[in-house]
């Protein structure tokens, strides 16, 4: 089934071919987790399927920063101050 939402980060709209039928649907909008009520999709395809985002969007949006021990100890005495 297509599915197509706007990303809650962006608000750019994308579509998803999903493996998903209309009884799996109302289950969700009835209060079904969302893990429940489409077993068969991974999580990215859920995330989609609530969200919008897609794992490239998520990735560039949350990547993790490395931080170098001096950044750690910058940051430690910034809290102490």
């Amino acid at each position: 089934m297509l599915v197509t939402r706007s990303s809650i980060i962006s608000g750019i709209t994308r579509t998803m071919d999903l493996n998903i039928t209309p009884a799996q649907i109302i289950d969700y909008e009835n209060g079904m987790l969302v893990q429940d009520a489409f077993p068969n999709l991974n999580s990215s395809e859920r995330e989609f399927f609530m969200t919008g985002i897609t794992d490239d969007e998520w990735d560039n949006t949350f990547t993790e920063y490395d931080y170098t021990d001096d950044e750690y100890e910058e940051e430690d005495e910034k809290e102490d101050s």
